[in-house]
């Protein structure tokens, strides 16, 4: 662990190397969008989190990086392309909620290869204490290295995402985050180790954690 951990800082260091200044998101309208994340006290907070300030910028780009027990795993956000989804997952990140949370789900088909992860108790289990709403336009697609917001029917986005570690052959109704940039050897490592009782679809063989996540 303590060698993933210095891994991580020595790629933070090369990653903030090249990125560009941080700004703050332009107050004018076209350059923001207006979200909604509507509570669900049904199903309360998995982790003390408040949902995002309704305001999300559509300009430019963000990285993240979630730090695994297999590897690190950069990926580039997309805020032109789902501003809402985006500005929730910076904002989950900043506040600790992926810290010490377990990818409940791997699948390896020939339909689907995906890790999922974002669930805090189980999979599709453990959200935010909000949902907001999709934004697809009906002609995404979802090749390897695609993260996209996981959810349970329209408009029930929260915390739970996937990465692509080789297709996806589904319906465009997920909104896609961004694009993983470096870390594909990881979800690689992790495919390789198996899923439990040999299925397709299910746990992880070995749990695979993300230790804790940080954005710039």
């Amino acid at each position: 662990m303590g060698r993933i951990a210095v891994s991580a800082l020595v790629l933070l260091a090369a990653l903030v190397g090249v990125a560009a200044p941080a700004s703050a998101a332009p107050a004018d309208t076209g350059r923001t969008k207006q979200c909604v994340f509507t509570p669900t006290p049904e199903n309360p907070a998995a982790k003390p989190v408040r949902p995002p300030s309704p305001t999300a910028s559509t300009r430019g780009r963000a990285t993240a990086v979630l730090v695994t027990n297999y590897g690190p795993v950069v990926i580039e956000l997309d805020r032109a392309n789902a501003s809402c989804a985006v500005h929730n997952f910076a904002h989950l990140v900043r506040n600790l909620f992926y810290d010490n949370t377990q990818c409940f789900r791997l699948t390896n088909s020939p339909r689907l290869g995906v890790l999922q992860c974002g669930d805090v108790y189980r999979a599709e289990e453990g959200g935010p204490g909000y949902r907001f709403a999709d934004e697809v336009t009906g002609a995404e697609t979802y090749p390897r290295g695609t993260v996209a917001m996981g959810n349970q029917g329209p408009g029930t986005n929260g915390s739970e995402f996937f990465l692509v570690h080789s297709h996806a052959n589904i319906a465009p109704v997920y909104s896609v985050l961004g694009r993983v940039t470096r870390g594909l050897d990881t979800l690689d490592r992790i495919v390789a180790a198996g899923i439990a009782g040999d299925a397709q679809d299910g746990l992880p063989r070995h749990p695979v954690r993300v230790l804790w996540a940080f954005t710039f």
